[in-house]
């Protein structure tokens, strides 16, 4: 088997911000869409991203375990750019630290079991050839 994609749930009221965000704010398109579902790519990236829309009042209280993330030399300040982006939208939207070096952003009326992290790239090189 070969990884293909990482699916994440999304409030249906607010998914069509979040898919918003990602195609104007990050650059990814839009590969599919159906009536629940829609799946996302970044240009230059190999693996999908899948956004489910669900209307469960539940939110994981430690959804900042799970993660989509993203390197950037400025991961706090494009993570408070999105913020401003979700607010200017009407919806509530945080950004907070796991260190000084890795951030995330919760945007809790529509992210359901995930935040959007922001982390410095000297934390994605690995010593590893794979």
């Amino acid at each position: 088997m070969r990884f293909n994609h990482v699916a994440n749930r999304v409030n249906p009221h607010h998914f069509q911000t979040v898919v918003d965000m990602f195609v104007q704010q990050l650059g990814f398109v839009e590969l599919r869409l159906t009536e629940r579902v829609v799946w996302l790519r970044q240009p230059g990236a190999n693996v999908d991203l899948q956004f489910s829309r669900s209307d469960t009042g539940h939110r994981d209280h430690d959804r900042e375990r799970s993660q989509i993330s993203f390197l950037s030399d400025t991961p706090k300040a494009d993570l408070d750019q999105l913020a401003a982006w979700f607010k200017a939208k009407g919806l509530a939207a945080h950004v907070d630290a796991y260190s000084d070096r890795e951030f995330y952003l919760d945007v809790p009326a529509a992210f359901v079991d995930f935040v959007i992290e922001a982390m410095l790239p000297e934390l994605a090189a690995y010593d590893v050839v794979v």
